[in-house]
């Protein structure tokens, strides 16, 4: 029972601490009773299959904590519009089971070496797995550790050195320390050593938020240049209104709201995610002509100045198979079609600029690893509303020039806004602020939309850019490169948002590394898991070499 309680806690601190209702102070502790849980029935415990009750109660604090910060899952719906218990049950228990592998793991890897090389093996493979989580097919890193403190800017301000991973290495640190801390104590009860230990502990968790509430209110980074956006939020019902209306009706809605804005001059529209056409793509083989951006570009010319920015969905057609990438599928006989989630600016007497969002969401957008698990699952990605095929991508990010003005736009479609280290190519390509088009419709008034948000935020601070988000139903939001949300709006609304967003240049220094104290990790882990076996053939070639004398 006494396990099942600190598993329990565990669960408690990890929920409690998540945005965007949540304490993330709880976050530095969170892992501190499963520890103590793995510890006590490792070595004092007489219970026989220790590995299999550490990953019960591993996985028990695990799902809890899923279930509480992803459970708005729940409100993707199935095709015929109900609820779809398979979009929450199979990430939620996915998800779970990779972060119970982790820790079974270490409490492996601990058993053998010892609890000082375990506790660094953990940090070492956590961190690895949060990158693994960043780039596999299966990518999911909502509960990435550095994630937790996105709501409160202020002591995050040196994620512009780190990144949200440089936040999770911190978080594990601290929590590591803790557990060593009590086991110190319980040990020896030396007064002193408890004294000492929690002067380093409340110095490696405080000094972080000091130096970087001292990097907030001392931020005076000179803008380059200032741009007028308006934001626009159209709020169509992705399951039915989006696909029912005529597509010229949709973009007539569309440009009524901008034209709410039309009282002062506007540099930048920007519209949300597949905010065009509505119901099917637009071809990208004449995208020149399309009506729908022919409007778009109608309306920017009689705006001097202005350009358009939005998300379309569109498509290629290859009439040859060898043609054809490996995402096209075969819509009939000599015909094979490739779609794309994509971001466009049309501007008057130009070419539109494309580009095709590059970080799909698994399940939604791509079918991951579908050689091997299509004949397994089917037809069944179905129920998360999602494709039985993948969509193509960009290899490459793109960043939008401006002919009017000194303004680069990165185009930053969805869920790309999760990832640091992908957000900031769009940087070294040269843009100086980030328009994120998304659409957070999918699970209703729930924390899925807010905490995409928050994420957005984390991405202002690693980049130092000023965001504009259009979001379908909200929330759109002008956020400075503090992380500060200087404006936004109410869910729900159709309506619009006007920023002025400055414009920055230059490259911070997560920028130009990226993960790399992640990648530092991976090093280190490939060192604990060779050096114990290394280790091993020395003492036999020792052993081998008395025996011969």
């Amino acid at each position: 029972m006494k396990y099942i309680v600190l598993s329990l806690i565990s669960a408690l601190l990890l929920s409690i601490s998540w945005p965007t209702y949540g304490v993330p102070f709880f976050i530095l502790i969170a892992l501190v009773p499963l520890l103590i849980m793995e510890h006590d029935i490792t070595k004092f415990s007489k219970i026989k299959h220790k590995t299999a009750v550490v990953f019960g109660l591993s996985y028990l604090a695990f799902v809890i904590w899923n279930i509480v910060t992803t459970g708005w899952l729940y409100g993707a719906k199935n095709p015929d519009g109900s609820n779809s218990a398979f979009a929450v049950v199979v990430p939620v228990l996915t998800n779970s089971l990779l972060y119970t592998i982790v820790f079974t793991l270490y409490h492996r890897y601990k058993s053998v070496q010892g609890t000082y090389w375990g506790l660094a093996f953990l940090v070492a493979l956590w961190m690895a797995f949060e990158k693994f989580h960043l780039e596999w097919e299966l990518t999911w890193p909502w509960l990435n550790l550095g994630n937790a403190f996105a709501d409160y800017p202020k002591l995050i301000q040196w994620y512009d050195t780190l990144g949200a991973t440089g936040g999770s290495f911190w978080i594990l640190l601290v929590n590591v320390y803790a557990f060593y801390t009590l086991r110190i104590w319980e040990a020896a009860r030396k007064r002193q050593a408890l004294i000492k230990n929690t002067a380093i502990l409340a110095a490696g968790a405080l000094l972080p938020m000091l130096i970087s509430y001292f990097q907030y209110t001392t931020f005076d980074e000179k803008p380059v240049g200032e741009v007028n956006v308006l934001m626009l939020q159209p709020d169509l019902d992705p399951y039915t209104e989006k696909y029912s209306k005529d597509s010229l009706q949709i973009l007539d809605e569309l440009l009524s709201l901008a034209e709410q804005g039309s009282g002062g001059k506007i540099d930048y529209y920007i519209a949300p995610e597949t905010a065009l056409p509505g119901y099917g793509s637009i071809s990208e083989g004449g995208i020149e002509h399309s009506a729908l951006l022919n409007g778009l570009k109608s309306y920017a010319a009689g705006k001097p100045g202005a350009v358009f920015a939005t998300g379309i969905s569109s498509h290629r057609i290859f009439t040859k198979e060898e043609d054809a990438p490996k995402n096209a599928y075969q819509s009939r006989q000599g015909m094979w079609v490739e779609s794309y989630n994509t971001a466009v600016q049309v501007t008057p007497a130009q070419k539109t600029q494309v580009y095709h969002k590059g970080k799909l969401v698994p399940g939604v957008e791509i079918f991951p690893y579908i050689g091997t698990l299509k004949p397994i699952l089917g037809d069944a990605m179905l129920n998360l509303g999602g494709t039985v095929a993948s969509l193509g991508i960009d290899e490459e990010r793109k960043v939008f020039s401006n002919p009017y003005n000194s303004g680069k736009l990165a185009p930053v479609i969805c869920y790309e806004s999760i990832y640091g280290e992908f957000t900031g190519e769009y940087i070294k390509k040269g843009a100086n602020f980030l328009a994120i088009m998304t659409n957070d419709s999918w699970w209703g008034v729930s924390q899925g939309h807010k905490q995409l948000l928050c994420y957005a935020r984390l991405r202002a601070i690693e980049t130092r850019r000023e965001i504009a988000r259009a979001a379908n139903s909200g929330i759109s939001a002008h956020i400075n490169a503090r992380g500060d949300i200087e404006a936004d709006t109410f869910y729900g609304d159709q309506t619009i948002l006007f920023g002025k967003i400055k414009l920055y240049e230059g490259q911070t220094i997560y920028t130009r590394t990226g993960d790399l104290l992640s990648r530092i990790c991976i090093f280190a882990l490939g060192f604990l898991l060779f050096y114990p076996i290394l280790k091993k053939l020395q003492v036999m070639k020792e052993t081998f070499g008395k025996k011969k004398i």
